[in-house]
């Protein structure tokens, strides 16, 4: 089976090749001209001494990802475990890390939420206004602070879309019905983008369907002089929720997710100071109900609003370039499980990046200084050191300590069968890694492997197996380590652009001093994830992207998954097929929830100035 999946992948890629006629072609994004805004020094991607991935609006275009949830799981080293469809309940991990250890920005902005890491994808945009995404891996907790354990996602917004409105519908398995309008608008002084998508599906299986809300305004004042941009977002997830959280039959649950930000922000630039003040509020509700028609049953209700304030700015001198920033926030929560809580945090991050031996070295020491209302001060260093052997080719280095609070969740949840641990210890960790990229215009690669020492992780653990309550728990000691490969090769046949690229990663971690039968989160990476990407263009107006994504969990569960899409473009419309699981595979990615078989959607989207 195997091996005629194989030769009618390769048939079909030779046969796009083959009929691609002359034309114009298509421009592919370099990431050799990519800014990576996602450090406090702002860097192209090549000179960069860190592994960090970037997904360009191209890669956006032909990832058969409808939702940004989708689209992450292509990219080896993150895993994505999902409990549905349509994004409405997926956790986020990066290199072994927990869902609550990975930090998600938009523009910069965290968006972490003191309640619980579950909700973390709830943030994610429509991808209809992303110009691309940065994925930092290994710990960033040096630049962003807390919950950057290991690693982050930086999701850039496009800054216009001129004076042009896109309209989208798609309909397709499990009664999926999505439609969406997106319109640009720039006027003599001031630029506006603004987004408004529902999605809705009737579900897979029972208690599973989904009603779900985008709606994103960007706008940019003041371009002409000095720009102030505001952004505003509202997320709305209800969905079904069936073996969730449990495996009772009696249970049915259900659960509704709001997520907003509203963000101010500008840049002040005065000969080589640039100063980036922004400030930002943050709102997360979460309504969740054990039973789906009997809400006086079980119910959790959960408000949290996150205020804050921060400038980032960078010197660039004859020393090199200097990055700095202080951060100030308050957390309110308000739930009738984890009580009335508030936390006030305060972040100072300081970096300096020199250049020596004709620019080929670079070597980026920096330390954060955080505090908490209730884990007081502490401080973590970390290292960056590069080598140029070309202008291509660079070998890097990093080593930091990492840390991750406890959420409210971690200490103060409780139900019959869990509690929460008040006198929990914040995470920590020492992280190591090497590595090896090539940048051009054609191929880019890179090699990197990984160590990671960690103290105290949080874990619910019980006593015994014949206890049944769970009790958050500091581990001792765990030891996670790994081997990460990508790889993308651009190439034309008669002027249209092809790309093929690929990914491996490895991952290997225990837990030691631990018997894993006591523990309810006992580790389920993924030991070892490969992914690939056909993307090739057909005749004038159409193109095919071919994905698959390979899994082996620690557990032992292996899984092959297949998906397509094809896209005809006739003058102001596109007609679009994107097909899921092609083959009908049968795995779970989290709990006990098995993922949706074979399934289609059809789209129509219609552009217009």
């Amino acid at each position: 089976m195997k091996k005629s999946i194989l030769s009618f992948t390769i048939l079909i890629a030779v046969a796009f090749q083959v009929q691609a006629q002359q034309d114009d072609a298509v421009k592919v994004d370099s990431l050799s001209e990519v800014v990576v805004t996602a450090n406090r020094i702002n860097l192209p991607f090549k000179e960069n001494s860190r592994t960090i991935n970037i997904i360009t609006s191209n890669d956006i275009k032909n990832s058969a990802a409808v939702n940004v949830t989708d689209l992450l799981q292509q990219v080896a080293g993150v895993d994505i475990r999902r409990r549905g469809t349509g994004g409405s309940q997926a956790d986020l991990y990066i290199r072994g890390g927990g869902f609550d250890q990975t930090l998600l920005l938009i523009d910069g902005v965290k968006m972490d939420d003191a309640q619980t890491g579950h909700h973390t994808m709830n943030a994610a945009l429509p991808l209809e206004v992303i110009e691309r995404i940065e994925i930092i891996k290994g710990p960033a907790a040096r630049v962003f602070g807390q919950n950057a354990f290991a690693g982050a996602i930086n999701i850039i917004t496009k800054k216009n879309l001129d004076n042009s409105v896109s309209l989208n519908v798609e309909a397709g398995s499990f009664g999926q019905l999505n439609g969406s309008a997106t319109a640009g608008v720039d006027k003599e002084n001031s630029t506006h983008i603004i987004h408004v998508g529902r999605m809705t599906s009737e579900g897979y299986r029972n208690n599973s369907d989904y009603d779900n809300g985008n709606y994103f305004l960007k706008s940019i004042f003041n371009k002409n002089a000095q720009p102030i941009v505001m952004t505003a977002t509202f997320m709305e997830r209800n969905f079904g929720a069936e073996n969730f959280y449990t495996t009772n039959p009696t249970f049915h649950e259900y659960e509704e997710t709001q997520n907003s930000l509203l963000a101010f922000s500008t840049t002040f630039k005065k000969n080589k100071l640039k100063i980036q003040p922004r400030i930002y509020w943050k709102r997360n509700q979460d309504l969740f109900l054990l039973r789906r028609n009997e809400p006086s049953f079980y119910r959790n209700m959960h408000i949290s609003n996150k205020i804050g304030v921060e400038t980032n700015a960078s010197y660039a001198s004859k020393l090199g370039i200097t990055g700095f920033g202080v951060e100030f926030s308050k957390i309110y929560l308000r739930s009738n499980n984890l009580g009335n809580r508030n936390r006030f945090m305060s972040n100072v991050f300081l970096e300096h990046r020199f250049s020596i031996a004709d620019n080929k070295l670079d070597i980026t020491p920096g330390i954060a200084l955080t505090y908490f209302s209730d884990f007081k001060f502490r401080a973590f260093p970390g290292l960056d050191i590069g080598y140029s052997l070309t202008n291509s080719f660079k070998v890097y280095g990093n080593i930091g300590y990492t840390y991750r609070i406890p959420t409210y969740t971690d200490m103060f949840y409780n139900d019959p069968v869990t509690t929460g641990n008040e006198n929990l210890e914040p995470e920590e960790a020492f992280a190591q890694e090497l590595g090896l990229k090539y940048t051009s215009p054609k191929f880019n690669a890179s090699v990197a492997v990984f160590n990671r020492d960690a103290d105290n992780l949080i874990d619910f653990i019980r006593n015994d197996v014949s206890e049944d309550v769970f009790v958050a728990t500091n581990i001792t000691e765990v030891n996670t380590k790994g081997l990460e490969l990508d790889a993308a090769y651009n190439f034309k046949f008669k002027d249209y652009t092809q790309t093929l690229s690929v990914g491996y990663a490895f991952l290997d971690d225990n837990i030691l001093d631990q018997n894993e039968e006591l523990s309810r989160y006992s580790l389920n990476t993924l030991k070892h994830q490969y992914t690939t990407r056909l993307s090739t263009q057909l005749f004038k107006n159409v193109r095919q992207n071919i994905i698959y994504k390979y899994a082996e969990r620690t557990t032992g569960q292996t899984y092959n998954v297949w998906d397509a899409s094809l896209a005809v473009k006739v003058q102001q419309a596109e007609f679009t097929i994107t097909a899921n699981n092609i083959f009908d595979a049968d795995y779970i990615e989290s709990g006990f929830i098995p993922m949706p078989p074979s399934n289609v959607l059809f789209g129509l989207r219609y552009s217009f100035k």
